[in-house]
């Protein structure tokens, strides 16, 4: 591997609330995959929650509506894992299919789905 290899940007779209801690640790190994894969992964909901109060509303808005959904414009495509998606993955993946945007999808154990 050299230093000038491309790696396209992928946005990992994964669940966040629920079982928190599990879903952390799983957009963790989303990640390390994707960069396995020769990508740059792009995941918010490992990032934003560090500092950004995701029980507040207007932070939450602000994360999910405006942060987000620019960085999902930067990202070449959009990597879906899990088959059960929360209401924040399925308005990422509404808005990468309006935008025409490549999606793959992926098992929990990052088997990708036809």
């Amino acid at each position: 591997m050299t230093n000038k290899e491309y790696r396209p940007l992928v946005y990992i779209c994964s669940k966040y609330r629920g079982d928190i801690k599990t879903n952390v640790e799983n957009a963790r190994k989303y990640c390390r995959f994707a960069i396995e894969n020769m990508t740059i992964p792009i995941a918010p909901h490992l990032l934003y929650p560090q500092f950004m109060n995701d029980d507040d509303p207007n932070e939450r808005y602000l994360a999910v509506h405006t942060i987000n959904y620019v960085l999902l414009g930067k990202c070449r495509v959009l990597w879906v894992f899990g088959k059960e998606f929360s209401d924040g993955m399925q308005r990422e993946i509404d808005i990468a299919k309006r935008r025409k945007m490549k999606i793959r999808y992926f098992s929990e154990e990052k088997e990708e789905q036809a």
